[in-house]
């Protein structure tokens, strides 16, 4: 598993509103998410933006006109059309959608549109009256039925001085978007339920126990697992992590909380990810007010919390539900245990003293083990470690129901 978008090659349609301004950072975006980026202006974009900023920023030339004898000499409409994995309409103007509702190829951009394969991403932008014109709702409607896909503008002051719909959607969510239409939906129709990130245990109203835990492998699992398709919920503990996109997140503080939310939501998952560092202990009687400093040493008795997941266990069913373990020693020997004891069907283990992999960085190293054995994941950024997390999860759903177990053993993925 790479990056989202590595090996892509996304071409971008600008198309003549003030969004425009917008497409230079949609191109570094793309580009961040490992994809290759072609670039397509009509005349009007040119008026708002210049195609060498885009050239500059892509590192690819520039089309802008049918009939320009550089670019055609090789048919470049039917070469930008062909080699895209997607393209992105952005921003997408009242007059662009209506023209591609009607099957024109009245400039460089529609004649591509007409001629690519590939999946189309239109992101409306204009005046909040003529997106709720009939006349536009009409032709998205049209582009939604031949398959393609709209990204729904977002809502606030637009340049024009109206308040409304009609605002560009925020740029992350169209990145996520075309990353979500070049993944294989596998987990299309399923419910997973993920949690993410610690809790925190109130010593009194301005302390409080926590952990190390930033919430990034949970949130990683999430929007991965929202990109192939999946309807997923998020239980999150603290954090200052931006909610994936897709995503429903219901923030819990305590493990208490945590409880209550993951239980209620268990009943409609198919799959369970706990990658939450839940707490184990939490102070017995938290102090009403603040605790003065004193002479000799504060001493906060503690009480174990809720097992989360072995709570779970008898309402398992035919649920798929993996634990995780961040270990400092034995750390499989512990792994193992922790898969028994709370009859899980897989756990994730990783040994949390690295400081490559783990808490509060980007990258992790696991190992995956269940019934079947165990797969070692080398060290790899979060979004591609819960891309291996995710691939055993669905051998797993696969193997639900069938006769015998794969083979046991250790191999490296």
């Amino acid at each position: 598993m790479s990056a989202p978008l590595e090996n892509k090659t996304i071409v971008v349609a600008l198309t003549g509103g003030i969004a425009c301004y917008k497409g230079a950072e949609l191109v570094r975006l793309l580009i961040t998410a490992g994809a290759r980026v072609r670039v397509m202006m009509t005349a009007g974009a040119r008026e708002f933006i210049t195609p060498l900023t885009l050239q500059a920023l892509s590192g690819e030339p520039v089309a802008a006109d049918t009939f320009s004898l550089t670019q055609e000499s090789e048919i470049g409409h039917i070469r930008l059309a062909d080699t895209a994995d997607a393209i992105v309409v952005a921003p997408a103007t009242a007059n662009v959608i209506a023209r591609a509702a009607h099957g024109m190829a009245d400039d460089l951009v529609t004649t591509v549109l007409l001629a690519t394969r590939a999946p189309v991403l239109f992101c409306p932008s204009m005046n909040v009256h003529m997106y709720e014109n009939a006349a536009v709702d009409e032709n998205l409607a049209t582009l939604r039925r031949r398959g393609h896909r709209v990204v729904e503008p977002d809502s606030g002051f637009l340049a024009c001085g109206y308040e409304g719909a009609g605002r560009l959607a925020d740029l992350t969510r169209i990145v996520a978007e075309v990353a979500r239409a070049l993944t294989p939906a596998t987990l299309a129709g399923k419910r997973v339920l993920v949690s993410a990130g610690p809790n925190r245990e109130r010593i009194d109203p301005v302390r409080f126990v926590s952990n190390r835990s930033t919430g990034k492998m949970g949130y990683a699992l999430a929007a991965a697992a929202w990109r192939r398709g999946a309807e997923v919920t998020l239980v999150s503990g603290p954090t200052p992590l931006e909610a994936p996109h897709g995503v429903e997140v219901r923030m819990a503080t305590t493990a208490a909380e945590m409880h209550d939310a993951v239980q209620e939501e268990f009943r409609r998952a198919d799959v369970l990810l706990m990658a939450a560092a839940v707490a184990d202990y939490r102070p017995a009687r938290p102090a009403a007010q603040k605790l003065k400093k004193g002479a000799g040493p504060l001493k906060i008795e503690l009480e174990r919390t809720t097992d989360i997941l072995a709570s779970l266990a008898p309402r398992k069913g035919k649920r798929v539900v993996v634990g995780f373990a961040a270990e400092t020693e034995n750390v499989e020997e512990n792994a193992r245990r922790k898969l028994r004891e709370k009859k899980l069907d897989m756990v994730v283990v990783n040994d949390v003293s690295r400081s490559d992999a783990g808490f509060e960085v980007d990258t992790n190293a696991v190992v995956m083990i269940d019934a079947a054995g165990s797969v070692e994941v080398p060290l790899a950024s979060k979004d591609e470690v819960a891309g291996r997390i995710l691939d055993r999860v669905e051998e797993l759903l696969r193997r639900r129901g069938k006769d015998g177990r794969a083979a046991s053993g250790r191999r490296r993925a």
